[in-house]
């Protein structure tokens, strides 16, 4: 594998400083958002009562789930606040756990596909190293994510994980789940209990449970995709990943956060998501432009990773990844990099 290049090798110290600088403001900022969106679209469909506004709302609260995921990313890189307690606090207890993800777990999963990227050791290869696949596969995936066949099987998985073996006692199997998913499952019933309260509960299963099995499984596949699957040269720290372009839809539905600058976040993973789109301009600026795997959109990158010929028996499956209920697609197989 090639070396990767140093950022003082990428970049001069005035642009080092200026990307290195993180925020509390920021991180606090696109946490609120987030939530804020999220909280906006089950207003309207709480005060437009027509299944088309459900089905927008949906949508979009599907699309900042992935975001939550995002920034709890940024954050077990410890860069989404400058405050480490805020840093882990705001990815952990509203990011990760509504999500039912963890923070630390995740960091231990993740730094390992930064340290190994598409090599051997890469937890995250299982994901994206069967491609490409044929069209008809990709149909049939995407199929399940959106029809919620991949999210049930994903948290199916889990909460059989979390219980572990039948033959344990039942006291000890509980014990075990509280243990492991007992911050997700409180964060969830606080959700609940707020939206309870308003006397619009039943916005949780229908506008919180449904879109995380549904839509958000489908971007989070899409995204992944976009950032590893068929890339040039694997070894090569400047082709092994992919930055896509995204226009404005693009961000609210399938990229939030600045989660399409993929590239630039693998040369320096230590630049908060709202500083990539600077560290893209400085890393041209420096005459890195045709360095830069880059692709014009979403679209063209499925293009890219298919082919119109059927599966033959067994092509393009791949080994399944375990439901591990981290922000990696080990959700979107059945996942946030």
């Amino acid at each position: 594998m090639k070396q990767s290049p140093a950022a003082q090798d990428l970049l001069s110290a005035a642009q080092l400083a200026g990307l290195r600088r993180r925020s509390d403001g920021w991180g606090l900022a696109l946490v609120a958002h987030a939530w804020g969106v999220i909280a906006l679209a089950m207003a309207a469909a709480v005060h437009w009562p027509h299944p088309l506004v459900w089905l927008g709302a949906a949508i979009v609260i599907g699309s900042r789930q992935l975001g939550l995921l995002i920034l709890m990313h940024d954050a077990a890189h410890g860069v989404l606040a400058r405050t480490r307690w805020l840093n882990t606090l705001l990815g952990q207890a509203l990011c990760a756990w509504p999500m039912f993800a963890d923070q630390h777990a995740y960091r231990r999963y993740h730094l390992q596909h930064h340290a190994h990227t598409l090599q051997a050791g890469d937890p995250d290869l299982v994901l994206t190293g069967h491609y490409p696949i044929s069209r008809a596969s990709l149909r049939r995936k995407l199929l399940r994510d959106f029809t919620g066949q991949t999210g049930l099987a994903q948290r199916r998985g889990q909460f059989a994980a979390a219980l572990g073996s039948p033959s344990r006692p039942l006291a000890s199997r509980l014990a075990n789940l509280l243990r492991t998913l007992g911050p997700a499952l409180a964060a969830n019933l606080i959700l609940l209990g707020m939206l309870t309260a308003l006397g619009e509960g039943w916005v949780y299963p229908l506008l919180w449970v449904l879109p995380a099995l549904t839509w958000h499984q489908g971007v989070l596949r899409i995204r992944n995709i976009a950032e590893h699957a068929v890339v040039p040269d694997p070894s090569d720290p400047f082709q092994q990943a992919r930055t896509t372009q995204a226009n404005w839809l693009m961000r609210a539905l399938v990229a939030p956060y600045w989660v399409n600058y993929h590239l630039e976040h693998h040369l320096c993973m230590w630049v908060p998501c709202y500083r990539l789109p600077q560290l893209a301009r400085d890393l041209k600026a420096n005459g890195h432009a045709q360095r830069l795997l880059t692709s014009p959109g979403y679209l063209a990158v499925l293009r890219r990773v298919t082919t119109r010929s059927d599966d033959t028996p067994g092509a393009g499956a791949g080994p399944r990844s375990r439901a591990n209920g981290t922000f990696s697609d080990g959700f979107a197989d059945g996942a946030m990099r």
